[in-house]
């Protein structure tokens, strides 16, 4: 029988809890990682594949497919539109150098769109979830976007994805042009606690190019749950995305104008 929406959230925050723990209790015993031969800018950790093989095995039983960073995608019943898009570890060099946060990352949407999404800090321990059906929350408290209107005074949390040609004069100039604006500019080199950020309402904006979706499939679904406004669209790589996320006063042309 398939489950519904509520059913699948609950699956959802217990792995997420279940790995979220045993990363913070393993973090300091294995620090091994090697640089992505692939691209130098990444970094694959040994807890990355450990922590996915478990949220793999226990998402399965839900009978519906899986898009994972490491595995790629995973093929489930293919008359169910809705699909889990996880990332096991979100901020991998911040977790394996102690230096940012990090977080497991697990969301489910329907087509392209948002359902719900969990996120376990592993810096702090706190859960992390939502969606436009369900609200947002921090634990078991309601956590909402802010009310900032004016750009001029608002925050903003972005970053340089891996696949974002910084070289190219147009991509950089494109890039200072959209943060210019905002008061204050955070990079915390972790999409889904960004877009965490954006949700409590510690910042009111959050816009990255060419970032994979799976950085911002849970995150995304937590800010419409905390009242906030997305945007996405499709980037130029396969399950890259062009986004934006921001409270509902903040617009998308005011945003990325």
């Amino acid at each position: 029988m398939d489950k519904s929406n509520h059913e699948l959230l609950e699956i959802a925050k217990d792995i997420a809890v279940i790995v979220g723990k045993k990363l913070r209790q393993e973090g300091h015993l294995n620090k091994n990682f090697v640089f992505d031969q692939s691209n130098i800018k990444e970094i694959k950790a040994d807890l990355d594949t450990i922590a996915e093989k478990i949220i793999i095995d226990k998402l399965k039983v839900s009978g519906l497919s899986i898009l994972s960073e490491e595995a790629g995608f995973i093929g489930g019943d293919l008359r169910d539109s809705r699909r889990w898009i996880i990332d096991p570890i979100d901020g991998t060099f911040n977790y394996m150098k102690d230096l940012g946060p990090c977080a497991v990352s697990i969301g489910l949407w329907d087509k392209d769109s948002p359902v719900f999404g969990v996120i376990f800090a592993l810096n702090t321990g706190d859960l992390y979830w939502g969606g436009k059906e369900f609200g947002a929350f921090c634990n078991l408290g309601a956590i909402s976007v802010s009310n900032i209107a004016d750009v001029a005074i608002s925050s903003v949390c972005t970053g340089f994805p891996v696949r974002l040609d910084m070289e190219s004069q147009e991509t950089a100039e494109n890039f200072w042009h959209s943060i210019s604006k905002f008061s204050k500019v955070r990079m915390i080199g972790s999409a889904s606690m960004s877009l965490v950020h954006v949700a409590k309402g510690s910042s009111d904006v959050y816009l990255e190019d060419e970032i994979m979706i799976w950085d911002v499939a849970a995150g995304l679904a937590i800010v419409e749950g905390a009242g906030g406004v997305i945007s996405i669209d499709l980037g130029t790589v396969n399950n890259a995305l062009r986004v934006s996320a921001s409270n509902e006063r903040l617009s998308h042309d005011a945003v990325w104008k």
